[in-house]
């Protein structure tokens, strides 16, 4: 906000500018235009890598494509090894059984009787 003061015994126009962002006659030094860039470049980088977290940069999840998932009901009896050891059909059953906890996002290996998996397919 600046005010003009307008005198009529003078020729001269005097303004006041109160809330100026820096006062005239105060400069920055090499080390405080260093300090500065360094913050700005800081907040830049901060800004960038949440950005980034948001947007999911860096995952290497792909979709599954449609229809290659079965869905088996648990029996009374089974567990996650004993089911991917049915259906690994000779491949690695250690993959397959993390392959099925990750797509139904169980939060660990105990499943209960009657509750549905959603296994891949290779």
């Amino acid at each position: 906000m600046s005010t003009l003061t307008l005198s009529p015994y003078s020729s001269k126009v005097s303004v006041n500018q109160a809330l100026s962002a820096v006062p005239s006659g105060v400069h920055l030094n090499r080390r405080g235009r260093l300090a500065r860039t360094f913050v700005v470049l800081s907040l830049a980088i901060v800004l960038g890598s949440v950005v980034s977290a948001k947007a999911g940069a860096g995952t290497s999840a792909a979709p599954a494509t449609a229809g290659s998932f079965i869905t088996v009901t648990v029996a009374p009896g089974d567990t996650v090894w004993s089911l991917a050891n049915r259906l690994a059909a000779g491949g690695d059953v250690r993959s397959l059984v993390a392959e099925i906890i990750s797509v139904n996002s169980l939060p660990s290996v105990d499943v209960a009787t009657g509750q549905k998996l959603r296994i891949p397919l290779k």
